[in-house]
């Protein structure tokens, strides 16, 4: 693979009313279309065809370091090297990998990560070296910053979870090289997150890596001899085996974002959420919800707990990442099963090690848009954070109203296909308004957002008529989006500033079918 340089690039807009780039990183760019306007055509990407002459008959694939493993896998420059982001802030091997191909003089590689965090902040010290061209993936924190000052040499994609499951096996991403770090693993390369001393529970962001990557290594701390029961990765996709002290610290799965709210405003943003279910008639018996992992949403979970038990209800799945919450859920009886993408702490961990009504999950059968179905959709309810959110609905998670680049995508473009979505928010942070007149960067168009609550009143999209119809006669705080707008800016002097960008562009925002929805611009 090789990677031209970033030079002048054709623009034009796109279905939202956003300029977008027609050329990212030498690949042409389909605009955004509408949603559901974009039809895919051709078929799925593919992995060489192996044999079994080349692997051991013994089944032991193991070799004796990392460097051995990307030596035999052919790493060489340009190539695109994956990770996944199971273990969170806690991971070491994705920038164990990079590192190793720096020793080996390695240089113009991309990495695709399913996610970065702060703790592989020395990526940028790659970047700088040539050792990294550019990042395609959720960049949280640093490395978003990085990008947002128009220092990476190529552009950024940010895509959802299963944007990124789309992009690979519909091959606008070739994976050289997958390094998959797990908690267990045989000798064969099957691999689980559940159970091991650095478990983390699913592998199945991984999964994609594995089935599509030219070369997939296994990285793991904890050994155990065939069959590794029950494998997430199967090891007939794997080549190399790598035994290594740690592979990270499992315990920072639990990041500043999974903690319960103790903000009165935003308790009670969660219980008008849980409230609105009620009220609307959402929660019924059978019905399936999902919530993220931020303070606001954990809050949700325990408010609809309550209101589940008083009226009897008990919901059919839960879908998480999990939490201590959603685990409660399952053990009091208030759902039958929880069906889990990622693990957001360790009682999630535990759950899904032990309980067999806890199912881990994949982008690809939760979440990709280009398949024969998913069950984002049949989810009854979802309850998502956003940075802002305008006057027509339209969202933002990735960057902030000063336009600096601080978020991934993760999970919820996928999540807004759900029967009712909800943008759980305070109205203001630190004075800055969080119902704008126009969000800095759209990741999720208006019409895929349903209902918008803050402390100060709850807004339905004048799409959603029955909505609007259900929640007549209740005493919930319904308003249009334009009233709270006018009230916050009352309270905080005005609209927020626009950010002062440049006219480069530096990432790119894809929507769930791969055209190209927004454009992240250089400060």
């Amino acid at each position: 693979m090789s990677i031209d340089t970033q030079v002048a690039v054709e623009l034009e807009k796109n279905a939202a009313g956003r300029i977008v780039p027609l050329n990212v990183n030498g690949r042409e760019q389909t605009p955004f279309q509408g949603v559901g306007n974009y039809e895919p055509k051709g078929r799925k990407a593919a992995p060489p065809i192996r044999s079994n002459r080349d692997y051991p008959e013994n089944g032991d694939k193991r070799v004796p370091d990392l460097e051995t493993a990307l030596r035999l896998c052919g790493l060489s420059n340009g190539m695109v090297i994956s990770s996944h982001h199971h273990l969170r802030d806690g991971d070491v091997i994705a920038l164990q990998a990079l590192q190793t191909a720096a020793k080996m003089g390695v240089r113009d590689s991309m990495w695709f990560p399913s996610a970065s965090f702060p703790s592989q902040k020395p990526v940028i010290d790659l970047m700088e070296n040539g050792v990294v061209h550019h990042i395609e993936g959720s960049m949280n924190g640093p490395l978003g910053d990085y990008c947002t000052q128009g220092k990476m040499r190529g552009m950024g994609i940010l895509r959802s979870h299963g944007g990124r499951w789309q992009a690979i096996q519909d091959g606008e991403v070739h994976i050289d090289i997958a390094v998959i770090a797990a908690p267990t693993a045989d000798p064969f390369g099957n691999a689980t997150g559940s159970i091991g001393k650095s478990a983390c529970g699913s592998l199945g962001f991984a999964l994609a890596d594995s089935m599509y990557a030219d070369r997939v290594i296994v990285v793991t701390d904890n050994l155990v001899p065939f069959p590794c029961i029950p494998w997430q990765i199967q090891g007939n996709n794997v080549d190399y085996v790598v035994e290594v002290p740690s592979i990270g610290d499992p315990s920072k799965i639990v990041s500043g974002t999974t903690q319960i709210t103790r903000s009165p405003d935003r308790l009670m943003i969660a219980r008008y959420v849980a409230e609105f279910l009620r009220d609307t008639g959402i929660m019924h018996d059978g019905f399936s919800f999902q919530a993220g992992a931020g303070g606001i949403a954990l809050a949700f979970v325990d408010y609809l707990r309550a209101m589940m038990k008083q009226a009897g209800v008990k919901a059919r799945f839960v879908r998480g990442g999990s939490t201590k919450f959603l685990v409660e859920l399952l053990n009091e009886g208030l759902a039958d099963y929880i069906l889990d993408g990622q693990t957001f702490d360790l009682d999630g961990v535990r759950s899904l090690a032990t309980n067999p009504r806890h199912v881990a999950s994949s982008p690809f059968t939760s979440y990709n848009y280009h398949g024969k179905g998913n069950f984002a959709s049949m989810i009854d309810a979802v309850v998502l954070g956003a940075t802002e959110v305008d006057v027509n609905f339209n969202a933002n998670v990735v960057t902030h109203s000063d336009g600096r680049l601080l978020h991934g995508i993760g999970g919820w473009q996928n999540c807004l296909f759900a029967g009712c979505s909800i943008l759980a928010l305070p109205s203001f942070r630190d004075r800055i308004p969080v119902i704008v007149d126009e969000v800095t960067t759209i990741t999720g168009p208006g019409e895929m957002v349903d209902v918008v609550v803050t402390e100060r009143g709850i807004a339905i999209n004048p799409l959603r008529q029955d909505l609007i119809d259900a929640a007549k006669g209740s005493k919930l705080p319904i308003r249009t989006i334009q009233d709270i707008q006018r009230e916050v800016y009352a309270i905080c002097g005005g609209a927020p500033q626009k950010p002062k960008r440049t006219e480069k562009p530096v990432a790119v925002v894809k929507w769930v079918d791969g055209t190209v929805l927004d454009t992240v611009w250089g400060l």
